[in-house]
């Protein structure tokens, strides 16, 4: 039986299965000769529970898409599915953040989904990978071999967006030709990068997936990596090294005044800010400025203006704004923030952040064109960011050759991402539910809430299919004061199963999140559905029951 969605644009249809949690129907190892024509399997074990993955599964591996770039090198989409024998009848694309390159373990887990309970621990076949290269191909290039790939526009287009077109199909008919039966719902979720790509599935392939679960996504990402250059350029103004333009110490003080003039806009002192909106106006960054003969507990103005322009986001000589602005929040003295602005511990990077040297890497060589070669150093990768010429380099993201004939832009960002509508994946009947933290340092969490925004304005069915849901204080995933730990693909599952439309969700402060304030760790928070945020209007601190949605 033909899944439903096996073709993207396909709408829904009804599926009457069989009763789910049934052994599967064919021997794993048998699975070595179901591949389609042009899909190769190199395995397929049968798999006991393990620390890595907790239920018995067949493990698939196996590569498809095989070819010879226009760079000389070889490329496939390799990719590994996971069958649990406890199958409930539902398949998950897993997609993978970063620069791909890697075949992730296919388990569905990571933040959004609730932690020691991952897809395939929930009864999901689960497919994973590497989007249509290997990130070690060239280990001689430093660390600007995971990014070389973008040399080769095919392979571009394959992490941007076709990589994920050609293996649903093929991943679907390797679960059906296991089980015996297609799967009833079809999900895909993604983080940061894996984000985006959730994001363009729900344009590119609106029939394709019953729910989409997006997680911080750089939707915007080419756009997101003119913002290190701005960064890394407004940061070394004021410091020797990246490190020392603000020590972790300045950056509490940051993180303490926000506090203290936006707290209690939610109703609780906790440190976490959901009045978000509101503490853009109750917070004036001058504040931190330094008065006359203050030597301590405050910052020089030079400091405060590079904290301002980085706010501020990347412009033009023109003063054409080249990405987005951000807001204000509390996350920005979590480790999160620091390691992907300030300063990584990576001994390899020289103690460089993510964005001076993998970022960097991917803004000359993938999100660019035509793509820049730079050596693999940590310094040659900082100096191409302090050299990136806003006026000259900037429209290098939309640009086109015979060689690249989609821009970066195109090749990476969901079509109509400027003025969406989302029509077909509402035609289709998919769902997506979008989250972000507040405090994600590396793709602007205003820029995702201003997509939704337009959503909302250009489809006023929108809160039909579509929820998004911001979590304060979060910085690029997990990490700092924040309610962080939530299950959202529960939600999306009963949105979609059982037609429960999702208001409030509850998170939790993780008993094992090193940042979070003492007094909070274990207690509710309800993330409400955007703009609505948070009030606390009850007595017990600890209850998400005490808060009501404004």
């Amino acid at each position: 039986m033909e899944h439903p969605r096996l073709a993207a644009g396909l709408a829904s249809a009804v599926v009457t299965l069989a009763t789910p949690g049934i052994a599967q129907t064919a021997d794993c190892a048998s699975m070595t000769d179901a591949a389609p024509d042009g899909v190769t399997i190199v395995e397929a074990v049968q798999t006991p529970a393990n620390d890595e993955a907790p239920v018995d599964h067949c493990l698939v591996r196996g590569r498809m898409a095989e070819r010879t770039g226009s760079d000389g090198n070889a490329y496939a989409i390799s990719f590994e599915l996971r069958l649990p024998v406890a199958w409930e009848g539902r398949f998950l694309h897993q997609f993978n953040g970063g620069n791909d390159g890697s075949v992730v373990p296919a388990l569905g887990a990571g933040t959004g989904v609730a932690a020691g309970n991952p897809a395939l621990a929930r009864g999901f076949a689960v497919v994973s990978s590497d989007a249509g290269h290997d990130g070690k191909a060239h280990p001689d290039a430093g660390l600007t071999g995971g990014n070389m790939f973008g040399f080769d526009f095919e392979a571009r287009r394959d992490y941007g967006y076709n990589a994920v077109a050609q293996l649903h199909p093929v991943a679907l008919s390797l679960v059906e030709a296991h089980y015996g039966r297609a799967p009833e719902h079809v999900y895909g979720y993604g983080r940061s990068n894996g984000g985006r790509h959730a994001m363009v599935a729900a344009e590119r392939m609106p029939g394709a997936f019953d729910g989409l679960l997006a997680g911080y996504p750089g939707f915007n990402l080419p756009k997101a990596a003119i913002q290190h250059a701005w960064d890394v350029q407004s940061f070394r103004a004021v410091g020797e090294t990246l490190a020392a333009a603000f020590s972790p110490e300045e950056m509490n003080l940051v993180s303490e005044a926000i506090v203290a003039a936006c707290d209690e806009l939610d109703g609780l002192p906790d440190g976490v800010v959901f009045a978000t909106l509101a503490c853009q106006e109750a917070f004036d960054p001058a504040a931190l400025v330094c008065a006359d003969g203050q030597n301590s507990e405050c910052l020089t103005a030079e400091k405060v203006s590079a904290l301002e322009r980085i706010h501020a986001g990347p412009s033009d000589g023109s003063g054409s704004q080249l990405y987005n602005s951000w807001y204000w929040d509390t996350g920005l003295n979590s480790g999160g923030w620091r390691f992907w602005k300030l300063e990584s511990t990576v001994p390899p990077w020289g103690q460089k952040p993510i964005i001076a040297v993998m970022g960097a890497g991917s803004l000359a060589q993938i999100f660019t064109t035509p793509p820049t070669e730079v050596a693999g150093t940590p310094d040659d990768l900082e100096g191409y960011l302090m050299s990136f010429d806003f006026d000259a380099d900037a429209p290098k993201i939309h640009a086109t050759s015979a060689d690249f004939p989609e821009s970066p832009m195109e090749v990476m960002t969901p079509p109509n991402a400027g003025n969406p509508t989302l029509e077909d994946l509402q035609a289709a009947g998919g769902k997506l539910i979008v989250f972000h933290g507040v405090s994600d340092p590396v793709f602007s969490f205003k820029d995702t809430a201003d997509w939704y925004g337009r959503l909302q304005e250009n489809n006023p069915n929108a809160d039909d299919f579509v929820r998004f849901y911001a979590i304060p204080g979060m910085p690029h995933g997990q990490g700092g004061n924040a309610p962080d730990e939530v299950d959202l693909l529960r939600t999306l599952m009963d949105w979609v199963e059982g037609g429960n439309s999702p208001g409030a969700v509850t998170a939790e402060f993780r008993a094992d999140g090193k940042e979070i304030r003492p007094e909070n760790v274990g207690a509710e928070r309800p993330l409400c559905p955007y703009p609505a945020h948070a009030v606390y209007t009850g007595s017990d601190a600890s209850s998400a029951t005490s808060f009501s949605c404004e």
